[in-house]
């Protein structure tokens, strides 16, 4: 089976190739015969009720300095594609929230990774809400006096922008710490929208595991241990991967996922687990692939490229 394929990401120069799981993603498509081509959401327009991007042709090579080759740009019907990859990354703003209206337009005729409709109704910090009995104290507020007595409750406290990404604007607060007012100044007067507010988890320390799953099934996982000297795990802050096996509770917390990922389509799906505690479900554009490849890990783009094969013969 070969398939036309269009990506919307981010400018694909800017890519660290060595990380980056659309890269991989890519790859995979190149290697089973698939025809790419690429945009970034600037790119997107709509007339009526057909939606167009200008795209180039893309090749694509796991070689630093010249991963990437682009044809010449032309203007397409997306229904023209067989699949598009939703790959931007985050911040979750109304420029991503529109792309994702735009997208609803083509899909499921062209099968978009992940469904744009559930991309927009699941952001990462809110949708994990439905599983609230497998995370931390969380709260999800921008209110001083809620935020008070939630410090009060639980002591020593993460604060972090409900939309942000790879670890940025994310703040401990211990139970004495006497810049909570400035930062919650800071806060206030940066997101004009509510912000996430969970127990601190010392075992964060000992690292925060990205753990994969595909159409709602359990397929990989990296520990991401942080940096002495920083709280973030995050790879793009200094985290270190490490190989891991998942505990009974782990495997709990997938099963417990899955039926609702797989339901609205979500094939390609990132969480987020520190000391057995759920944190994050991260729909919108997933990382992990390649770190967990590296690590000796199962080839997790190959397995998404299988069930993304598998619904387009299904039509």
């Amino acid at each position: 089976m070969s398939l036309n394929v269009a990506v919307q990401m981010d400018p694909i120069e800017r890519i660290n190739i060595r990380g980056d799981s659309t890269f991989a993603l890519l790859l995979e498509a190149k290697a089973r015969g698939h025809r790419l081509s690429y945009y970034t959401p600037d790119k997107l327009a709509q007339s009526g009720a057909a939606v167009f991007a200008t795209v180039h042709p893309l090749d694509v090579r796991d070689e630093l300095g010249r991963h990437f080759t682009l044809g010449d740009a032309r203007r397409t019907d997306l229904t023209e594609f067989d699949v598009i990859l939703l790959r931007q990354d985050p911040p979750f703003d109304m420029a991503y929230i529109t792309t994702t209206h735009m997208l609803e337009r083509v899909h499921p005729k062209t099968l978009v990774v992940n469904d744009p409709a559930h991309v927009r109704n699941a952001p990462e910090k809110i949708f994990v809400m439905e599983f609230s009995d497998l995370m931390p104290p969380t709260l999800i507020t921008r209110d001083l006096a809620e935020i008070k007595a939630f410090r009060e409750q639980h002591g020593d406290i993460v604060m972090k922008p409900l939309y942000g990404n790879g670890g940025a604007a994310v703040f401990r607060l211990t139970r004495d710490d006497l810049n909570f007012g400035s930062l919650y100044d800071l806060f206030a007067t940066t997101f004009r929208e509510q912000w996430m507010v969970q127990t601190f988890l010392p075992a964060v320390k000992h690292g925060d595991k990205r753990i994969i799953l595909v159409d709602g099934e359990y397929a990989g996982a990296v520990n991401r241990v942080p940096a002495p000297d920083d709280l973030r795990s995050n790879m793009v802050r200094g985290g270190s991967p490490k190989d891991t096996e998942l505990t009974p509770r782990e495997h709990e917390i997938c099963r417990r996922l899955g039926p609702a990922l797989k339901e609205r389509g979500l094939i390609f799906v990132g969480i987020d687990v520190i000391d057995g505690y759920l944190t994050e479900i991260n729909v919108t554009s997933p990382t992990g692939i390649r770190a967990i490849r590296n690590i000796g890990g199962p080839d997790i783009a190959a397995m998404i490229w299988d069930v993304i094969e598998k619904k387009r013969k299904q039509g």
